[in-house]
């Protein structure tokens, strides 16, 4: 339940950072521009949104490989004592 919990901590954290959030790259910046402040900020909340799919899959195996290592180095300390 706790990480249930976190994760939609998170979720509410990242929506909420998306208006300081600037990622666009110079063609997005130059159509955004052209289109006016309020498309603006939708193209640029629709570019973090998008963005935080792969983002969250590459951070949650990076987790898991780094929990993997801790428990094969202290499994490797445990032996040598």
């Amino acid at each position: 339940m706790k990480k249930k919990g976190l994760f939609l901590l998170l979720m509410v954290v990242f929506l909420l950072a998306t208006e300081s959030i600037q990622a666009q790259c110079s063609i997005c910046t130059k159509t955004a521009s052209q289109l006016g402040e309020g498309p603006a900020k939708a193209l640029n909340s629709a570019i973090i949104y998008l963005a935080f799919a792969p983002l969250a899959i590459m951070g949650f195996i990076g987790f898991r490989w780094w929990k993997k290592e801790q428990t094969i180095i202290a499994a490797e300390e445990g032996k040598d004592s």
